[in-house]
């Protein structure tokens, strides 16, 4: 990858990353989460494997090595969609979801030092904090939407799954950092497809309509989300200091933001294009050398 290109990584991924909230409202009506989520994983598992041996990329060498690989699937992926897509569906507000997801980056820099030995720098934690006001800025319109009963379990799978995200990005660190992308992606989906396929045969009816918007969906979601996105989130791991890359997701929400504007008509709020100013600039300060 050249310089140009590598520069370029942050932005792609976060581009890409951000249509994932969109896909989940395209395709809502046409089939059940958890089914296309697993159909999702388990066709992006296939693409990684042919990609692989077209390549003749190295695999495990280790049982061990197998293991930390699914393990991070399992985590980055599995239980994060499904905790995503189980506590919206009872009754966790989408603002109070993408909040409690937006909090990765503050734990990411947390645990990075103790798990890791990562210096998370005062700069960088400025970032951080700095990031994450901008994104709460952002969300406030949704956060209003909000009642201010929240449900207590779905809040807590909420919690648990950004956790859960925090912790797989951790171990794919310390764990893969001299393997191959290719083939620890595709056994990272593995890890995913055999947490939500189970999922979605014991809670769900296996509802796919078939519909033209239903394949371009999962196309992308195989092929955008779960190839491009995953692999260069990947990437930006092995490059860099984890705390660094969570701050990414920071831009997400505004990205997000300014998609749901053009495509489905949302509208834009000042205080929201105040949000997503903050949170550039955040971001900024965070991954300044």
């Amino acid at each position: 990858m050249t310089p140009a290109m590598a520069r370029a990584v942050p932005a792609v991924f976060v581009l890409i990353w951000a249509t994932g909230f969109v896909l989940a409202r395209f395709v809502a009506p046409h089939a059940d989460p958890m089914t296309f989520l697993a159909l999702r994983c388990t066709l992006a598992a296939c693409v990684f494997t042919l990609v692989a041996l077209w390549a003749r990329a190295p695999w495990p060498a280790t049982p061990r090595q197998w293991f930390n690989a699914l393990v991070a699937g399992v985590l980055m992926q599995g239980i994060y969609l499904w905790a995503t897509f189980w506590s919206a569906k009872h009754g966790l507000p989408a603002g109070v979801i993408a909040l409690v997801m937006g909090t990765q980056p503050l734990l990411t820099g947390v645990l990075s030092v103790p798990l890791l030995g990562e210096r998370v720098s005062a700069q960088r934690w400025l970032g951080i904090v700095v990031g994450f006001a901008g994104a709460l800025l952002v969300l406030f319109p949704r956060l209003g939407e909000a009642s201010t009963a929240l449900p207590p379990m779905a809040a807590a799978v909420a919690f648990g799954g950004m956790v859960a995200m925090t912790l797989g990005t951790i171990w794919q660190k310390h764990t893969a950092s001299a393997s191959d992308l290719r083939t620890n992606a595709a056994v990272q989906f593995i890890g995913a497809a055999l947490v939500l396929a189970p999922l979605a045969v014991l809670t769900e009816d296996l509802y796919l309509d078939g519909s033209t918007e239903m394949w371009i969906g999962l196309a992308w979601g195989v092929f955008g989300l779960s190839v491009g996105a995953i692999a260069l989130l990947l990437y930006l791991i092995k490059r860099g200091a984890v705390a660094g890359v969570a701050t990414l997701l920071y831009l997400v929400p505004p990205v997000s933001a300014i998609m749901a504007f053009f495509l489905f008509g949302e509208t834009l709020l000042p205080i929201q294009m105040i949000g997503m100013a903050v949170a550039a600039v955040g971001v900024a300060i965070a991954n300044r050398p």
